[in-house]
């Protein structure tokens, strides 16, 4: 079992943009959804980097308080221990992210989601997931059918890959098709071996290429290698063909700022990164 420590939760509302607490609501859980998704950028620096950081939830914690972001098992880990020291009935579970909806993985534990029940406010359960990157910028009531946020539409369900849990399905726009979960209720440690496996493998997503993403209730930012893209009711796309562009937008798009150590071994992977998806892209056009 993962042992807790609670967070210092007016230092981690800071980090949000966020003046104080608020009794647990529907309003008040929106409310720090909302910031978390917008301040906390879901980025793997450190796999990038060739390092595994560790993913319980007093580290997870202590990245976001010193600007840091992560992925799901750090996001939604690091934002269960401050829903839970503020009073919300906060539950974690095992999940799989699938790519298509032809093949779907089911649950195969690269994906911690969350759920939020027992608000004075709701009589509904809520998904509550900040590590999906290009995802939900508020959380959604657990009621089948189509739920708009911005200029995105998702949708839940009964998920036909786990009985008893419920799948999202993203918008048509989005990097992934879908999001199973199961019912069961897990802890961090249920992710050990799925963490090192994204962490380390030449197949790992999160290896191949640099990535950073956020959601601001308007559109998402997404970064891969040199492409910056703006998804909105349109798509920009922004080449950052130079160190001093690449790293102003990771720090004034995301708030993400890097030592120069860091800059040195990840610009040129992130360079490499893009000439390969390049050349392939030249190798496959008609």
């Amino acid at each position: 079992m993962v042992r807790r420590v609670l967070p210092d939760v007016p230092a981690f509302l800071r980090r949000l943009g966020l003046t104080g607490a608020e009794p647990p609501g529907a309003e008040a859980l929106t409310r720090l959804h909302r910031a978390f998704a917008e301040r906390v950028p879901y980025e793997a620096v450190e796999i990038q980097l060739g390092r595994v950081a560790p993913i319980d939830p007093t580290s997870s914690v202590a990245r976001v308080l010193a600007g840091r972001g992560g992925y799901c098992f750090q996001l939604n880990g690091a934002f269960a221990e401050l829903l839970d020291a503020l009073g919300y009935t906060v539950t974690r579970h095992p999940g799989g992210v699938q790519m298509t909806l032809d093949q779907p993985v089911g649950i195969n534990r690269n994906h911690l989601a969350l759920t939020v029940r027992d608000l004075p406010d709701s009589p509904h359960a809520w998904l509550v997931d900040v590590g999906l990157g290009d995802g939900l910028h508020s959380p959604l009531p657990l009621v089948e059918g189509l739920h708009r946020q911005g200029p995105f539409t998702f949708g839940l369900a009964p998920s036909p890959v786990a009985p008893g849990g419920w799948r999202l399905t993203h918008d048509r726009r989005g990097s992934f098709a879908c999001m199973d979960f199961a019912p069961d209720v897990v802890d961090l440690d249920h992710f050990t071996d799925r963490h090192e496996h994204l962490s380390t493998s030449p197949e790992s997503g999160f290896v191949r290429t640099f990535g950073v993403l956020r959601a601001d209730g308007r559109g998402w930012d997404v970064l891969r290698a040199l492409t910056l893209s703006r998804v909105a009711g349109t798509t920009t796309r922004t080449l950052l063909d130079s160190p001093a562009d690449w790293s102003a937008a990771l720090a004034d798009v995301y708030g993400l700022v890097l030592t120069r150590d860091e800059l040195e071994v990840l610009w040129p992977k992130a360079v490499a990164q893009h000439e390969a998806h390049e050349a392939h892209a030249g190798s496959t056009a008609p």
